[in-house]
């Protein structure tokens, strides 16, 4: 009897270290945290010539982490738009695009590796709050660095308004990301 009392305890402790060294090795994948940047643009509508105010402030936060492998890079646009763009009996914009790119940090020009155009954000923009705020989260882009570079997320916005008959305009830069 004394002997299956040893062997039931001697098993019991094998099983709980066993189960504590599963739960300690157990980490999420994606530990690594994002490094952001965020910066900010204002811009006048072109094609509205009437009373109200007709600037669009945006802020856009830009991020990038390294994580299991890859680097990873997203970015999230906020904005407070002019209150009387929901008042209008036409859309603000033809077209509206974020340009998100992911670059190699290199010296000199930094090398777009991965980029992506999401045109989510114009219907975003013109779907904005009453008082003509709103945001917009692009999707992630995922990339498998080549040796040992540091990356970073950049972007811009791309804005075609409508009535002016320009197509789209100069880009709206942003602030990098920090680079991982």
């Amino acid at each position: 009897m004394r002997k299956l009392k040893r062997s039931a305890s001697t098993a019991l402790v094998v099983t709980t270290l066993a189960g504590t060294a599963a739960l300690a090795t157990a980490t999420p994948a994606s530990a690594a945290s994002y490094h952001c940047t965020t910066s900010s643009y204002t811009v006048d509508d072109p094609s509205y010539t009437g009373p109200d105010s007709d600037n669009w402030d945006f802020d856009v936060t830009l991020c990038a982490k390294r994580s299991g492998g890859y680097i990873y890079t997203t970015a999230k646009v906020n904005w407070d738009g002019p209150y009387a763009a929901k008042q209008r009996s036409s859309f603000t914009f033809n077209k509206a695009r974020f340009h998100l790119q992911t670059k190699k940090s290199t010296t000199g020009t930094d090398p777009v590796v991965k980029y992506a155009n999401y045109t989510g954000l114009e219907r975003a923009l013109e779907n904005s709050s009453n008082n003509g705020n709103g945001s917009y989260e692009t999707g992630t882009l995922k990339t498998k660095p080549s040796g040992r570079y540091q990356y970073l997320a950049d972007g811009h916005i791309e804005l075609d308004w409508s009535g002016d008959g320009a197509g789209y305009r100069t880009p709206l830069l942003f602030s990098a990301s920090p680079r991982v």
